[in-house]
């Protein structure tokens, strides 16, 4: 918690000049190593681990903003290389299209909306999907449902990503429910954060919250995440997926539910 208050005053202080102190610099090197390891492991992870890292530490507009480069440059491959790029846009266009489109509507509101109310809602995102990871053993298939549920689903992930930077709630979870195999699962998620990262630093460029001292640390936060997925990789061939999802799933709810006691907490103060 001392550390936690530190950054806290480090941000709030009207004499801070520069974000590139080195309590925050092990800050993201910690942050993006583990999300890295975590993507390397199950193919997803990176963008909501470091989003709440960062959140809970120092804030949700500088996470968002930081996790930019790290996600677009980890997804190239993983989006746009995987081997099924045909297929998946085949099936998943329409989700795509209307991810993109919304991110910018829910992007419009961060400047106007109360920014702890935000964060909270970050927390219950990682809330509800740690506790659908940790208890549904198996997500209902949409069927026919998915011509029209793409879309939709699209629509209202492209929202909430706009708002708190998550894709997770309800994109990856809708993905996750379609039966594709595990190759094209995780090449349709590369492409989905592609897609949604590429449009948020768009969104946040255009009102202003995209700095220049954000993006230098984005920069920075690339290399972890680059070896943190090299050992993910590594340790996948040595751990059961399953285990790892579980602890994985544990932690974002602890994650999850810290954000929003102190979401409340600066209601409150």
């Amino acid at each position: 918690m001392r550390f936690i208050n530190t950054l806290n005053l480090q941000l709030s202080s009207d004499t801070m000049t520069s974000l590139l102190t080195l309590e925050i610099l092990l800050l993201l090197t910690f942050s993006f190593l583990l999300g890295g390891i975590v993507k390397g492991v199950i193919g997803t992870g990176l963008p909501t681990i470091a989003l709440a890292l960062i959140t809970a530490t120092l804030g949700l507009k500088e996470g968002m903003a930081i996790i930019i480069l790290p996600s677009i440059l980890t997804n190239i491959y993983q989006g746009l290389l995987g081997g099924h790029l045909k297929t998946v846009f085949s099936r998943s266009w329409s989700f795509l299209l209307a991810t993109f489109l919304t991110v910018w509507v829910g992007a419009s509101f961060i400047t106007v909306v109360n920014i702890t109310a935000l964060s909270a809602l970050l927390g219950m995102i990682l809330l509800i999907y740690s506790t659908i990871g940790l208890t549904a053993s198996k997500l209902p298939q949409p069927g026919k449902s998915e011509l029209w549920l793409n879309p939709f689903i699209g629509s209202l992930n492209g929202l909430i990503t706009g708002l708190t930077g998550s894709s997770v709630i309800p994109g990856v979870l809708y993905l996750q429910s379609l039966g594709l195999h595990r190759d094209l699962l995780i090449q349709t998620m590369g492409l989905l954060f592609l897609t949604s990262t590429t449009t948020l630093a768009l969104a946040l460029q255009k009102n202003n919250l995209l700095t220049t001292e954000l993006l230098t640390l984005s920069a920075i936060a690339f290399v972890p995440s680059y070896l943190g997925m090299k050992m993910g990789l590594i340790i996948r061939m040595k751990i059961s997926e399953k285990l790892f999802k579980q602890l994985f799933f544990i932690f974002m709810l602890l994650l999850g539910i810290y954000i929003i006691v102190r979401s409340w907490l600066q209601g409150i103060y």
